[in-house]
């Protein structure tokens, strides 16, 4: 019987997917475990698999989005005749049937009544797919990444891997045998300052780029707007002397089987913080204040498209050295879009570190449904006094973003203070 196959939810903030494309065709057999399609959610590139074995006999949208629950294609027996049940699909779907591509008829048909719908899971993040007008290159997100930071197109590559994809070592072995740039038959050599500016000319009518927005930035414009209107924000501000945090980390680093940055330092300080001050481990829920038995910290990652929020489970329980492992094992898996839900989902305090940009300060947007976050300058060197002397102290600010709903001036300023006085005196990551 032909069986309706609909776009799944795969996040908890995902309310469309956008189908990158399909690696079956219509007339192909599909068997359990094959992937059909492509598709790029809020938060990464997700392959979806089919849990039936047929023919796919439909498809409904062959590139672009598709709201969750809508109709993506029909599978069934070959030759048989899917329209009924297609029809009694889009009859529960608000929206108006996609564009179609259909299997030629066959000659004779039999009308199966409606049939259930069919599940797809979502199963591991999908090497990542280019496309221009003539085919569709496969690579995996290292290559395309190491492509695209040699400012080499990835579809002039071959591929070693399955099926044709491009993976790192492609990349490298075409960089390193990539002939020299060349011009009238003469390798370019490159020019002086004064020949660089005879050469350029002023085009006041260079053209504007419009770049569509991605389902991550949607969703990031959405979930922030909603945190910075509907979460009444205040922020209060204090300075660290970091000196004795620097000197215990180079110490640390002597012996340490991983190399322990001064952000892990933060998560872990920030954690034992919380301990001592559970209301700012809190979210609000509308109707209640959950006050978070766990501490799971969020930690900031840019990428590409936007933002995302990968998050350390129970962060006041882990060693610097598993902190350390945890957010760089994060963090590239973030980059590369291989996070899984789980992995961004649960986090009830976040972290946003811009101190490797040389920002001295600045606030955050409180991630929902977080209470608060953390916002983490650089360390800055600077003239202090100490003891009624002016000495060079090395001087770190953070801001904490406050949802008034839930924290007050006064708690918010404890927790800050308690978070100084761990990173004044890291002895007391110890206790």
């Amino acid at each position: 019987m032909a069986e309706v196959i609909r776009m799944p939810r795969m996040s908890d903030t995902m309310e469309e997917g956008v189908i990158v494309g399909w690696l079956k065709k219509v007339g192909d057999v599909v068997e359990p475990g094959d992937v059909l399609a492509e598709v790029e959610t809020d938060k990464a590139t997700m392959e979806l698999e089919s849990y039936q074995d047929g023919v796919l006999l439909y498809i409904g949208v062959k590139e672009g989005p598709v709201a969750v629950n809508g109709i993506l294609a029909v599978m069934g027996e070959a030759g048989e005749d899917y329209k009924a049940a297609l029809a009694a699909a889009e009859s529960e779907t608000a929206a108006p049937a996609p564009v179609k591509e259909e299997a030629p008829a066959p000659q004779k048909l039999e009308v199966s009544s409606p049939a259930p719908v069919a599940p797809i899971a979502a199963v591991s993040p999908a090497p990542v797919v280019t496309s221009d007008s003539s085919k569709r290159v496969k690579a995996s997100p290292l290559a395309k990444s190491i492509a695209q930071g040699a400012g080499v197109d990835i579809a002039m590559i071959s591929g070693t891997g399955d099926n044709g994809r491009i993976v790192k070592k492609d990349v490298e072995a075409y960089l390193e045998n990539k002939p020299a740039a060349k011009s009238n038959g003469k390798e370019s050599v490159p020019t002086d300052g004064a020949q660089s500016v005879q050469a350029f000319t002023l085009n006041p009518d260079s053209p504007s780029i419009d770049t569509p927005v991605s389902q991550m930035r949607k969703v990031i414009a959405r979930r922030l707007g909603e945190s910075k209107f509907g979460a009444p924000h205040f922020y209060l501000t204090v300075e660290i002397n970091m000196g004795k945090t620097m000197e215990a980390r180079k110490s640390m680093n002597a012996v340490a089987p991983v190399k322990i940055s001064f952000n892990d330092i933060v998560v872990k300080a920030v954690a034992g913080a919380l301990k001592q001050h559970p209301a700012i481990n809190s979210s609000w829920l509308g109707d209640r204040i959950r006050q978070n038995g766990n501490i799971n910290i969020g930690v900031a990652v840019a990428v590409e498209d936007g933002l995302l929020v990968p998050v350390i489970k129970y962060a006041d329980m882990k060693s610097l050295s598993q902190i350390n492992v945890e957010v760089r094992d994060l963090a590239g898996k973030a980059k590369n879009k291989k996070l899984q839900p789980d992995q961004m989902s649960g986090n009830t305090f976040t972290i946003s570190n811009l101190g490797m940009f040389g920002i001295e300060e600045f606030t955050a947007i409180i991630n929902p449904p977080d209470a608060c976050i953390l916002a983490v300058g650089g360390i800055i060197s600077k003239p202090i006094v100490k003891d009624g002397e002016l000495v060079v102290g090395n001087m770190m600010k953070v801001t904490l973003s406050c949802d008034h709903r839930v924290v007050d001036g006064a708690s918010g300023a404890k927790f800050l203070n308690t978070l100084k006085g761990i990173l004044e005196d890291p002895v007391r990551l110890l206790i």
